[in-house]
């Protein structure tokens, strides 16, 4: 299926079945990545799957940030590539990946006195000009997504003056105002409280059903097998589990990446995927654990 890349100003059409259906948009493939001289992944292969809510888990320093670096071409793989419509980062204007995806990564950075609207308008650059600084409509896709995200009563404040919570708000705004396909979103429930949390959830799941592509880096592996559609589980440098979270949660596979003992029930909500701890075993004479390992 031939995917075109949006004109200026023009939004993806895409229903969700089409999306689903189509092949993946963006791939890597053998990537070796690297973080302040430390490598955290060789020969990685992911390809992110289309028209899903892909949520990224693993262990802590196991490259999840760093790979959506490189998806977003924020950051250069030492070796491999990362393709988008089948054609490398490497080859595409910074207008052309930026009307595609839209990064969300941990740590933006705004100038002190920019009011939330102008950041949430710098969302509609990628399809402007010398000649057009604004466009039709823009103003509209501006009012949306600080609705949706909730953030409306804060557009004529600087981001600066912002509570830590309030700002990724906004910055997931500025993304949504991008208006891509794809959505890449680093930690974005970092700094916010459990009930805003859900929203940005219920959000991502509301894109995947509108068609878009979300990927996000998520710690709860509970939030993220309720509201992602797909998992994929970055260890050792390497996907080692990818698909829906009743497929891929089990206990083995938590005890041997995460080095948790945990037993896998069920959301009484939902019916997905929950991961329960085990009740910690008192010592033995030996200073080992009492108590048996869960099955494999």
């Amino acid at each position: 299926m031939t995917q075109t890349l949006p004109t200026p100003g023009e939004s993806p059409v895409v229903t969700p079945e089409l999306a689903r259906a189509a092949p993946s948009r963006l791939r890597a493939e053998g990537l070796t990545l690297r973080y302040e001289r430390h490598e955290v992944a060789t020969g990685l292969d992911f390809a992110v799957p289309a028209g899903e809510f892909t949520a990224i888990v693993g262990p802590n320093g196991c490259g999840k940030s760093t790979l959506l670096r490189a998806l977003s071409r924020t950051l250069t793989p030492a070796a491999g590539r990362v393709l988008l419509d089948g054609v490398p980062l490497q080859r595409l204007r910074s207008k052309q990946i930026a009307r595609s995806l839209a990064l969300l990564p941990q740590d933006p950075i705004a100038p002190d006195t920019i009011l939330v609207r102008d950041l949430v308008g710098r969302g509609r650059h990628p399809y402007h000009s010398a000649l057009r600084q604004w466009l039709p409509g823009d103003s509209a896709i501006v009012d949306r997504v600080l609705a949706e995200t909730g953030v409306t009563a804060l557009a004529e404040r600087r981001v600066a003056e912002l509570s830590g919570g309030q700002r990724q708000r906004v910055w997931l705004a500025m993304v949504l105002a991008q208006e891509t396909e794809i959505v890449l979103l680093d930690e974005p429930t970092s700094f916010l409280d459990i009930a805003h949390q859900v929203e940005l959830l219920h959000l991502c799941q509301d894109l995947r059903d509108a068609g878009r592509t979300v990927v996000a880096v998520l710690h709860d592996l509970n939030q993220a097998a309720r509201y992602a559609s797909r998992l994929a589980v970055l260890h050792g440098g390497r996907i080692v589990a990818e698909g829906a979270p009743s497929e891929v949660l089990t206990e083995g596979l938590v005890r041997e990446v995460f080095g948790l003992d945990a037993v896998i029930g069920r959301d009484p909500e939902s019916g997905t995927p929950t991961v329960v701890p085990r009740a910690r075993q008192p010592l033995s004479p030996a200073g080992e654990r009492r108590g048996r390992p869960g099955p494999v």
